[in-house]
């Protein structure tokens, strides 16, 4: 079972992978065009548009997702329960357009025009969940990574015609650009969702609209549409997310508040592209573990009682949580080789770049100086992410209490380091994202302890030593900053500009990645063999003895 999922998960992830890249990629081309139009000011508010859409997008879905991936139910409970989302969303919408209203509201064109487009926007995007949680559920990664892909097409071309029209006709249209892009973002996902998934529904013998089920003995229904004990796992899940985009979104809840519109659009140029990593590889891998961990650690009883029966799921299921500890190891040893390169090249590289993609304008604001410290917080984000994604998919409601009463004492770490690297250090965005470093360190504190007591547990070794990288890649990444502050070819090549400095510190960024390669060639090859659908995968058997 475990090779078929493992398999099914890293296409999924695959296709996500290149989901994101691709579209990363088409935003970040539409980016630099408009970066030539827009002002920081309109790119702080439009941060602050996507900020309304992203707070109600999350509190109306997130604890359902986590829900519907962590226990085995069938589609049609998985599509009721999503009907919560649309439920509990509308009055967040309202609620929330209300909260920005009466804020301190920007002075530019349209912005309530704007705000009411991202209300439609979201309300068609809450429509949309029932059609994804069913293919989350049948790992029908082909039919996500269409509906993304051309909603993400779409709204380029909405923001990106809308800003082209209004130069040409010297209209100044505001912030408007974005919501129009927002919402033909919205609207290709729902046209596709329901396109692609309603054949499915006849096959597989599912409606994507509510559905009653019969409530038995094993698995108990309220009002004959809500699983029981999903809808108590969602209710566990609640108070636990609510704490997570606290200390997720702090950052833009600190800049929104404390930074002036034209700080918050450095802030904003400076995280978009610092995070473009996190967004492009991390966060698929995030959410294909998650989903993986669930199932290769779900526990299977056997209602027969047949002790041969028991024996054999029991043989089973330690070969599925030996996989799962191996999956977790290598993403972790993965994740600290990239970190590797984002903390010794990235700080030199990032500011060059942002001169090159963004222009003067922009590499003389303090986005070049946040960019650079991003970088550090990019190790911090990836393993956080990965070992956050096993603690939701494994954890009791027990144990997400504890989690909630961890990030409570987080949050307090947090504001108070926000505090002094802000107010007191005047740090400005290099300030919050000091802060989240404290915060994300904290939190992967409690994770590792987690998923290490959680193995000792199940009667499993795993240390999270190691993942660890070489010792020779560690050596070499600790001599890599010196030798791009003196690198002898440095002081040749600057009188070519941007461009001289990008070929030093290319030389030596290729240099390093050479070395760091063949120190690990072992494990990628590893992490090759693994993958493979042909292929076994690698046991931790040896690595555990």
């Amino acid at each position: 079972m475990s090779n078929s999922i493992l398999s099914a998960s890293a296409k999924g992830a695959t296709f996500l992978i290149l989901l994101q890249v691709g579209s990363r990629a088409l935003t970040f081309g539409v980016n630099q065009i408009l970066l030539r139009f827009l002002s920081p000011e309109l790119l702080g508010v439009s941060a602050q548009l996507d900020l309304f859409s992203i707070s109600v997008l999350y509190f109306a879905r997130e604890s359902l997702r986590v829900a519907l991936q962590r226990q085995a139910h069938g589609v049609q409970a998985i599509v009721n329960l999503s009907y919560l989302a649309v439920f509990f969303g509308v009055p967040l919408i309202y609620g929330l357009a209300l909260v920005w209203l009466r804020s301190d509201t920007p002075n530019v064109p349209y912005f309530v025009d704007s705000l009411r487009f991202y209300c439609l926007a979201t309300f068609i995007e809450l429509l949309t969940e029932p059609a994804f949680s069913a293919v989350q559920q049948r790992l029908l990664y082909k039919i996500r990574a269409s509906a993304e892909s051309t909603a993400t097409l779409l709204r380029c071309l909405g923001t990106c015609g809308s800003a082209f029209w209004a130069s040409r006709a010297g209209v100044d249209i505001g912030v408007l650009p974005f919501a129009i892009g927002q919402l033909a973002y919205a609207f290709g996902l729902m046209v596709v969702y329901l396109s692609k998934t309603y054949p499915i529904t006849k096959t597989d013998n599912f409606s994507l609209l509510p559905k009653s089920m019969p409530s038995t003995k094993e698995s108990p229904t309220i009002l004959g549409l809500f699983s029981a004990s999903l809808l108590r796992l969602t209710g566990s899940l609640t108070l636990q997310s609510s704490l997570k985009y606290i200390l997720t979104q702090g950052d833009s809840l600190l800049i929104t508040t404390l930074a002036s519109l034209s700080d918050q659009g450095a802030y904003a140029l400076a995280s978009n592209y610092g995070g473009l990593i996190a967004r492009m590889l991390f966060q698929p891998i995030e959410e294909s573990s998650r989903n993986l961990f669930a199932k290769l650690c779900a526990v299977t009883e056997d209602p027969s009682k047949d002790p041969t029966k028991a024996k054999e799921l029991e043989k089973d299921r330690r070969e599925d949580l030996n996989q799962a500890s191996t999956i977790l190891l290598k993403i972790l040893h993965l994740y600290t080789l990239i970190s590797l390169f984002a903390v010794t090249l990235g700080p030199t590289l990032a500011p060059l770049l942002l001169s090159l993609v963004a222009g003067k304008r922009w590499s003389s604001t303090s986005a070049s100086t946040v960019l650079s410290t991003y970088c550090y917080y990019i190790p911090f984000l990836a393993i956080n992410g990965v070992t956050e994604a096993f603690v939701a998919a494994v954890a009791t409601s027990a144990n997400l209490y504890r989690q909630s009463v961890a990030m409570s004492v987080f949050f307090v770490f947090f504001a108070g380091s926000a505090w002094f690297f802000i107010g007191q250090l005047g740090w400005g965005g290099s300030g919050v994202v000091a802060a989240n470093c404290v915060n994300m360190g904290l939190r992967i504190v409690w994770n590792v302890n987690f998923v290490e007591g959680w193995f000792r547990d199940a009667g499993l070794k795993f240390n999270v030593k190691d993942a660890l990288p070489q010792a020779s890649s560690i050596g070499i990444a600790v001599v890599v900053p010196g030798l791009l502050k003196y690198n002898p070819a440095k002081e040749y090549l600057r009188r070519y500009g941007v461009f001289g400095d990008m070929a030093s510190a290319g030389a030596v960024g290729v240099a390093f990645a050479g070395v760091v390669l063949y120190a690990e060639k072992r494990f990628l090859v590893e992490c090759y063999r693994m993958l493979r659908p042909n292929q076994q995968p690698l046991s931790v058997e040896k690595k555990t003895e």
